[in-house]
């Protein structure tokens, strides 16, 4: 039995996930309101038998695993972890067992908390830190609390000696990041400094950012723990485990440069407020947030780093797939003032936000003169190599005629240094097989109908022959491309047996035909997923109801395809060559011979 079985013979995934949701018992299954969406009626299922959940309302299922990082903003590795806690098992002999050992997270985890306490404790103690945390910063001893604010001691080993008084090994502090090697032999790494605890989305410390409290211009300001197993700064968000609900919420996420900035703006009641290590936005960080939300507004200072750190941002958050947005602060200010000055001129300042790429735009109209030849070069040399990064061509094309209509240079012209970008410069772009892009709502939908003609041909094989009107490259989800491709090459795979034989003849095939990578539970999953949804909607309908709901869900998946692809290839064409519009023209015929031929079945 691998980690993965273990828990799951521990832990039922109805109690894990009634912590989140409130459920009712059904018959077979349980339910409640979708934690996704604001509905009213229950439409969010949970099955014992299967091990599966399903949410009706946003489309969204999976297991006890995907449900955890869904709710918590986690990747698979931390909800084993967290799940793993909960049930009481041991992932370390499971990691000795492959790997040969190694750190032992959760005495780290100890020692780190424990070191939080002891930093706590010397605060309440040193009247420095006080002044400045209550009277400088102007933070209330609830806000102090809650952020588990503290203070070492500037004796050199306090915390050292603190921990080996508890059982800790010098080893073990070296693996946490609190101490650093000196003259005098090993001592700690914090000393007369304001202590901030950095917590993990769970609230667990994995280190500490320390800030100076003398003036003392040959120190640095802050020093953050190294790396360590628990921590790195690349994947680090401060603040989110106090911030993913107001995320969640609010439906956006305001990053800013500064850890007291961020716990600021909690003390004013904006909690969906985080920071990252400096302007070090990476794509993981985004990749995090974007988990609870598309929408991410950057408030970094409009400075040479600010605008440089927007640059690196708005390619990675393109191929992310989030919105990046920038907060313009007042000149000279930063969020901690403004939310001091007026907690109220704070919000407004974040609700006026402009796109990323707009406002890089307008910032270097300002900083260039681009009524010259000199200016418009430097302008284009900028800005064309970000768009061309963009992985969206609408997008594209936008920004490339609003960069012709500010320089007054022709479209020609810049696609044509679009096109002779040095190679070194050029990255190699994939085309990937994916479902049209979409609104969040429409695309909810739209992969919703996915589903469903799914569930249908999958468990009533009478239905199949509307399958060949579908492609892989209309789907969304990789899963419902591999089943798609499945029932394509199985078409007299029978799915009326039994569930329990069903599933594990299907859980063989799927094993077979994906036997290359690993994402065999993710598709049996999915398959669970999908009859849950057949026996709540499909298996009590007659077959005349079930053969007009497959050809309604058909027509909408290919008329909404065929839409957005024609939407794609119309903003091409308005640029393309002679070639190149035969080809496209060509394409957009054989779509509409799709919609003809769909439409026909009607």
């Amino acid at each position: 039995m691998d980690a993965v079985e273990d828990i799951k013979a521990r832990l039922s995934i109805e109690d894990v996930i009634s912590e989140y949701v409130q459920l009712k018992r059904t018959g077979r299954n349980w339910k409640g309101l979708s934690p996704f969406t604001s509905e009213k009626t229950p439409s969010f299922v949970v099955s014992p038998e299967k091990q599966i959940w399903h949410d009706f309302s946003s489309g969204k299922g999976g297991n006890m695993f995907s449900f955890v990082m869904e709710m918590e903003g986690l990747d698979f590795k931390s909800a084993l972890e967290l799940l793993a806690r909960k049930a009481g098992v041991d992932l370390e002999q499971y990691r000795r067992n492959t790997h040969g050992g190694g750190p032992d997270k959760e005495r780290l985890y100890g020692l780190l908390e424990l070191g939080t306490k002891f930093y706590q404790m010397q605060f309440s103690q040193n009247q420095l830190a006080l002044e400045y945390i209550f009277k400088k910063r102007q933070f209330t001893k609830a806000t102090a609390l809650a952020w588990q604010l503290g203070y070492a001691p500037n004796t050199g080993t306090a915390l050292v000696d603190f921990l080996k008084s508890r059982g800790y090994s010098e080893s073990e502090m070296r693996q946490a990041g609190v101490t650093a090697q000196r003259r005098s032999g090993l001592g700690d790494m914090f000393r007369g400094r304001l202590m901030v605890p950095l917590a993990d989305a769970q609230g667990r410390v994995i280190g500490f950012t320390a800030r100076i409290l003398v003036d003392d211009p040959s120190a640095p300001k802050y020093i953050n723990t190294p790396q360590t197993v628990l921590y790195d700064k690349s994947r680090h968000v401060f603040g989110l485990h106090l911030a993913k609900e107001a995320i969640r919420k609010s439906k956006f996420a305001v990053v800013v440069e500064g850890n007291l900035d961020v716990i600021a703006s909690h003390q004013a009641s904006i909690h969906q407020t985080v920071a990252v290590a400096g302007t070090s936005l990476t794509e993981y960080h985004l990749k995090i947030l974007g988990r609870f939300t598309h929408d991410i507004r950057l408030c970094f200072d409009a400075d040479r780093a600010g605008i440089a750190a927007t640059e690196r941002s708005i390619p990675l958050a393109s191929k992310v797939g989030v919105s990046l947005s920038i907060i313009d602060i007042p000149s000279g200010k930063d969020p901690d003032e403004l939310v001091r000055q007026n907690p109220t001129l704070w919000q407004e300042t974040i609700n006026n936000n402009q796109y990323a790429l707009d406002w890089l735009m307008s910032r270097y109209e300002k900083l260039l003169d681009i009524t010259t030849a000199v200016g418009k070069r430097e302008f284009t040399d900028i800005l064309l190599p970000l768009v061309r990064r963009l992985s969206d061509s609408v997008e594209q094309d936008h920004y490339l005629n609003s960069i012709s209509q500010m320089t007054g240079v022709s479209r020609r012209a810049l696609d044509a240094k679009l096109s002779h970008e040095p190679a070194e410069k050029m990255r190699p772009r994939r085309t990937p097989v994916a479902a049209p892009s979409l609104p969040d709502k429409q695309l909810v939908e739209y992969t919703k109908a996915q589903d469903h003609i799914l569930a249908l041909t999958l468990m009533y094989p009478k239905l199949r022959t509307y399958l060949p009107l579908l492609t892989e490259g209309m789907l969304a989800r990789a899963e419902s491309k591999e089943l798609l491709s499945f029932l394509h090459t199985h078409p007299d795979f029978d799915g009326s047996k039994e569930s329990v034989n069903k599933l594990a003849e299907i859980a063989k095939l799927l094993q077979e035909s994906d036997a290359q990578n690993n994402s065999v539970q993710t598709l049996g999953d999915y398959v669970k997923m999908l009859v849950l949804q057949y026996e709540q909607l499909y298996q009590d309908l007659e077959e005349t109801e079930l053969v007009y709901e497959a050809n309604r869900l058909t027509i909408r998946i290919v008329e909404t395809y065929v839409r957005t692809q024609k939407q794609t290839f119309a903003s091409k064409l308005a640029n393309a060559n002679e070639e190149q519009t035969t080809s496209l023209l060509e394409q957009v015929k054989q779509l509409d011979n799709l919609l003809h031929q769909v439409s026909g079945g009607a």
